[in-house]
């Protein structure tokens, strides 16, 4: 059975990826090392043999020093001072079942920017570290619940709760259930 070919958007992320790796004048190798991803998957990744899970995305900003959407912005057009929300870039992990909407993706010049996220239930993702340390984050919940635990600290959040807080070290957002949760976060680089 054939793989399914890359989309678009799957072709011009690897291709930012390798282009960053390069940038830095880092090897496969080094890449491995500073992001924990494995060489083998970094490989995969730069050619869009597969896509990326969110916390590799994570690992991955991380190690590079920037927001996932900063990165996810920078193999997308221009984004117009409008943007409706049909317009709006969205990416999914299917394996961990988190669907990312940037409501108002980064722009130069411009320090926030808004996400829409949501997860199924029992859905849960791990960061190992910010992309950017000290990122101010602005986490409101619109529907359902959210375990996020920051700086070991583990917060159950309800619809219309919001937590804020600046990112130093690892975090972890998790959807209790029943239902699944959509939340909205406001990041701003610091």
């Amino acid at each position: 059975m054939r793989e399914p070919e890359p989309s678009p958007e799957d072709l011009r992320l690897a291709a930012r990826l390798a282009g960053l790796r390069a940038e830095h004048g880092w090897s496969l190798d080094d890449l491995a090392a500073r992001s924990g991803v494995s060489r083998s998957t970094l490989s995969r990744l730069e050619r869009a043999e597969i896509s990326p899970t969110a916390a590799q995305l994570g690992r991955l900003c991380s190690a590079y020093g920037r927001t996932m959407s900063r990165l996810l912005a920078e193999v997308e057009a221009e984004p117009p001072q409008l943007l409706r929300v049909a317009d709006q870039p969205v990416w999914q992990d299917t394996a961990s079942g988190f669907v990312r909407r940037s409501v108002s993706p980064p722009h130069a010049g411009l320090r926030g920017e808004l996400i829409e996220g949501t997860l199924r239930p029992a859905a849960a993702i791990d960061y190992d570290a910010p992309p950017v340390p000290g990122l101010e984050q602005h986490l409101w919940v619109l529907d359902g619940a959210l375990e996020i635990t920051v700086r070991g600290e583990t917060h159950l959040l309800a619809a219309g709760d919001c937590l804020r807080f600046r990112l130093w070290g690892p975090s972890r957002f998790h959807c209790p259930g029943p239902d699944p949760v959509r939340y909205v976060i406001a990041v701003v680089l610091p």
